[in-house]
């Protein structure tokens, strides 16, 4: 189950992190774009890291609000829960 786990989040913050570089690249191309709860919704799914590192690198979604705020939070959250849980394993 651990290792799934784990799995599951390097693939999860990998997709993260390329979808927000694919949306930079549209942004900047004057593309069809991806949708902000998209994006949001990756960062939700375990994937805060891969998003965070993605605004960080691509410089993307940087100056919004709900992503400057939503994406640090969301990720201290998850590891917030994952303390949570590893102390009672």
């Amino acid at each position: 189950m651990m290792k799934e786990m784990l799995l599951y989040l390097v693939v999860i913050n990998v997709v993260a992190f390329v979808v927000y570089g694919v949306d930079k690249y549209k942004a900047k191309h004057g593309r069809w774009r991806i949708p902000e709860a998209t994006l949001l919704g990756l960062a939700v799914i375990g994937g805060s890291i891969g998003a965070w590192l993605g605004m960080r690198v691509w410089h993307h979604k940087t100056m919004h609000k709900k992503f400057q705020y939503g994406v640090p939070l969301i990720l201290i959250a998850q590891i917030a829960l994952a303390v949570a849980f590893f102390q009672h394993t």
